[in-house]
């Protein structure tokens, strides 16, 4: 059996023999994100604060209209924790077959409660961006600006007794450069989408930093409580918004 997973440097042989669906979910994603990883010169900060085996909630600041983010995070996670991450994403991927099917293979599952909770049951590794959609699609004139945080992943926590992991990533805000957004209220309520400037990112150096995890310490009757649900979601807003901010002060460059 050809291992995909190798070390960067390994090459893979007999690609000619592969199936189609393996070559575009398996080996070009991660041909790609290697390529990435290299173009954003990524340094990981942190992986010491990701549980090795059970159950953890990755929740990272959302930014970037590309969803590049996304993508990158999920990559180092399997590249440099030897851990396969479920990705939950905008219901938008899963409206159609067209979507849904490449969506599912490249690993992405539709961000509901019940599909966080029932990842974590299985002991699985999810990454869910708490801001949303409202967070990567945000003008660039409010960069590094945390937006109101969605409550489903403390549920998830508390339902599950996952740690959630608050995550940093620096650098895509500036890769690409987003004017402003639209807000539909009429025929498709609650959807936001951006105006890019540029779709070729930009080579800004990224930094991805895992914070200490947080256990929450509430019985499963809890998740019914929306005062504490509220109340625990706005403090960890505050301190991701702290350390974020914190991070951005010390960098010195956004280039180099």
């Amino acid at each position: 059996m050809i291992n995909f997973f190798k070390k960067p440097k390994e090459k893979i042989f007999d690609l000619k023999n592969l199936s189609t669906d393996m070559l575009l979910y398996r080996v070009f994603p991660k041909l790609a994100m290697e390529i990435m990883r290299k173009y954003f010169r990524v340094q990981i900060e942190g992986l010491e604060n990701i549980p090795k085996r059970g159950a953890a909630i990755i929740a990272p600041n959302h930014s970037g209209y590309s969803g590049f983010d996304a993508l990158l995070l999920a990559h180092i996670l399997h590249r440099d924790f030897k851990r396969i991450p479920r990705v939950l994403t905008h219901h938008f991927w899963f409206l159609t077959k067209t979507t849904a099917i490449p969506a599912q293979k490249l690993g992405f599952t539709e961000a509901t409660f019940e599909n966080g909770v029932n990842a974590l049951a299985r002991n699985n590794l999810i990454v869910i961006f708490p801001e949303g959609e409202n967070g990567n699609f945000k003008p660039t004139t409010e960069m590094y600006q945390l937006q109101e945080f969605k409550r489903g992943f403390v549920r998830m926590a508390v339902s599950t007794s996952a740690p959630i992991v608050p995550t940093l990533i620096i650098g895509a805000e500036e890769t690409h450069i987003n004017l402003s957004q639209f807000k539909f209220t009429k025929y498709l309520r609650g959807t936001v989408l951006p105006l890019p400037l540029n779709i070729i990112p930009l080579p800004v150096k990224w930094r991805i930093k895992f914070l200490p995890p947080i256990y929450l310490p509430y019985e499963k009757s809890s998740v019914h409580d929306r005062d504490l649900m509220k109340e625990v979601t706005e403090d960890i807003h505050e301190r991701m918004q702290d350390a974020l901010s914190d991070e951005i002060q010390k960098r010195k460059s956004v280039f180099f």
